[in-house]
């Protein structure tokens, strides 16, 4: 076990990856901080484990004696676990072009999850998995074996590379860990309930609507960001059989998708007002008609949707003590995020292009997305137009973090803190 351990290396001198696919140095700095020093601690603990079967221990009962190696057994295989966690989205950087991407990828998160003075956001790493949806492993929770993790780590889909899509998809996911960061969850949760206690009528659908809560929240932070492209990747994840679309589950904590497409077309017309949601309303609704359910779930569908606007209204105006007096519907929205701002946006780079590697990466997607909207692009040019883009911010990230190197007096603190990677490794040889 002692020799398993001591092969665990640190990720930055066994990983091959082009420079633009790497971590960011933050990230990498903090994954192998757990994880070297995880390592330190068992290869201490494995090592005073025979130190007392020389000593007090050969005089122990058997039974004694397999307490201990089984209790630094388990702790090994944590560790490991925790090394696999980290080690599927590292790994993935070595993948010709798929790695690049997952670095741009990591800068639209970044960006997405940026709500300077409200708090300060940890790193996020992206990687790829099958499977239509995304998922987040949020920074700050518990690994195997109690440690929390410094990052969040990001699932996505392969499927959904790299049209404007994945844009959804990953801000979605962030949205979790900023309203985690906020305490968003429980202070509506309590506004939610107290709904319910003042509209007896409609008890059972206020409780629904806090049931939901923390997917709700996800996507109006994915709203705020990316605009009219959040509902529309939403709605090419969850098109699904009408059994799923209808589909009630009591222990769920994603709306069904019919009622989950048409609020988020309630609260981007809220945010930002235009026809376009009306219209994007009416066509899910036409691909999902009521009319054929049963009459119990055409009642739940018919009083969700009439609480739609209140409840939209009080998610906006909810206004939590981490947001210091502001509301979150201030917070969420930008003002260079309307369609008519997103639709002057596209306009301007039609005359120079390089204007998309300038502006905000989340920015950016939004205005792919109302592009994609509007029609005014196709498919193959939206793919690569995104792909260009994640290369770019991937390549311009890495840049930065050079020029910060050689020119700043950051410079010799980075390299102070490289030396976590070495100092371990010398001392297990």
């Amino acid at each position: 076990m002692l020799t398993r351990v001591a092969r665990v290396r640190p990720f930055s001198l066994q990983e091959t990856m082009v420079p633009a696919a790497g971590l960011q140095p933050q990230a990498l700095i903090e994954i192998e901080r757990l994880l070297l020093g995880g390592r330190r601690e068992l290869l201490g603990a494995g090592r005073a484990y025979l130190r007392w079967l020389r000593g007090p221990g050969r005089f122990a009962e058997p039974a004694d004696m397999q307490r201990r190696f089984v209790a630094a057994r388990l702790r090994f295989n944590d560790l490991l676990a925790q090394w696999d966690t980290f080690a599927a989205a590292i790994t993935q950087r070595s993948e010709a072009g798929t790695g690049v991407w997952l670095s741009g990828l990591d800068v639209v998160a970044a960006d997405a999850l940026r709500l300077p003075p409200f708090f300060e956001a940890p790193p996020v790493i992206c990687y790829l998995d099958r499977g239509p949806g995304a998922a987040i492993r949020r920074a700050r929770t518990r690994l195997p074996g109690g440690a929390a993790t410094p990052v969040a780590i990001v699932r996505m889909p392969r499927e959904r590379m790299v049209g404007h899509g994945i844009g959804s998809s990953l801000v979605h996911e962030v949205g979790h860990q900023a309203a985690a960061l906020l305490d968003l969850v429980p202070s509506l949760r309590r506004a939610l309930r107290a709904q319910a206690l003042r509209d007896p009528v409609r008890f059972r659908v206020w409780r629904m609507w806090e049931r939901w809560i923390s997917e709700i929240v996800a996507d109006l932070w994915a709203i705020g960001r990316i605009g009219i492209s959040s509902t529309q990747g939403l709605v090419s994840v969850v098109s699904l059989p009408a059994y799923f679309v209808f589909r009630i589950d009591g222990t769920d904590p994603h709306p069904p998708p019919w009622v989950r497409v048409n609020l988020s077309a309630v609260l981007g017309e809220m945010l930002y007002p235009d026809p376009q949601w009306r219209r994007l309303r009416r066509v899910w609704q036409a691909y999902y008609p009521t009319r054929r359910l049963n009459a119990s779930r055409q009642r739940d569908l018919r009083e969700l949707r009439r609480t739609m606007p209140a409840f939209a209204r009080l998610l906006l105006s909810h206004r939590p003590a981490s947001l210091h007096g502001g509301s979150l519907g201030e917070i969420v929205a930008a003002r260079d995020r309307t369609p008519a701002a997103l639709r002057a946006e596209w306009l301007a780079w039609q005359t120079d292009r390089r204007r998309s590697f300038d502006i905000a990466p989340s920015r950016a997607l939004a205005v792919i997305g109302q592009a994609h909207a509007d029609r005014r692009i196709t498919a193959a040019v939206e793919a690569r137009l995104v792909g260009q883009l994640l290369t770019h911010w991937a390549l311009r990230s890495t840049l930065d973090i050079a020029d910060i190197c050689a020119t700043s007096t950051r410079a010799r603190d980075f390299d102070a803190r490289r030396g976590i990677f070495e100092q371990p490794v010398a001392a297990a040889a």
